[in-house]
């Protein structure tokens, strides 16, 4: 799943991110209002962390042109202010949550996993054969054992599953798997590919990730 960070305090910005990809998240970061707004009309985000004072557009009027433009994606609101006026303009700007700074990382998880529950209205399992994915938990199976993924792993499986019996192009693992400036000529991406192939295929008669020369990779049921 993937979430926009809209944050300017670069230690906080950085220390969010840092954590949602530990867990498995694919992390944009935007360091003001309008480059969020650039974000968030241009990627589609499952989830976006909105800090209220930010530059060149603040919280508020981000989150309201956001709701205008009919993007729903669900927005957690972060602030140092405190007062009940100030929570409840954030929340009638369109934020579906509000989180105040100083603030728990474990929190913060819980309320993601909160909005990423309601949003997701389909069954939080991904499947393709006999190979499942449990979105919230994070885990994964294969004819029912369990397997053991990194983040890393986990996002690129994710990113296979959702996309099984379409050819993916490194590009797209690149934009969607790694930072957006993930430089595609690296065999990076070929060595995470193994890594799953070996998690997922090992032991199996039937292999479910296959090389397409000179075009990427594809997922087959």
């Amino acid at each position: 799943m993937r979430i926009l960070v809209v944050e300017d305090e670069g230690k906080i910005a950085a220390f969010i991110k840092r954590g949602l990809k530990e867990e498995g998240y694919t992390v944009d970061v935007a360091s003001d209002g309008e480059e969020g707004y650039n974000f968030i009309i241009d990627n589609p985000y499952d989830l976006i962390i909105l800090d209220l004072m930010i530059p060149k557009r603040d919280g508020i009027s981000l989150c309201r042109q956001t709701r205008h433009d009919g993007i729903e994606t669900p927005i957690i609101m972060l602030t140092a202010k405190t007062t009940v006026s100030d929570r409840v303009t954030g929340l009638d700007s369109g934020a579906n949550d509000y989180l105040t700074k100083p603030f728990s990382f474990e929190e913060l998880l819980a309320r993601i996993r909160v909005l990423l529950r309601k949003q997701i209205q389909t069954p939080t399992n991904l499947r393709a054969g006999d190979l499942e994915l449990d979105l919230l938990s994070h885990k994964a199976t294969r004819a029912g054992k369990e397997i053991d993924l990194t983040a890393k792993e986990y996002e690129l499986l994710e990113y296979l599953m959702r996309n099984s019996g379409v050819v993916v192009t490194r590009t797209m693992l690149a934009e969607h798997v790694w930072d957006i400036n993930f430089d595609t000529f690296t065999n990076v991406i070929d060595v995470y590919i193994n890594y799953l192939r070996k998690k997922i295929d090992s032991g199996y008669e039937i292999k479910m990730i296959r090389t397409v020369r000179g075009r990427g990779y594809i997922l087959e049921v």
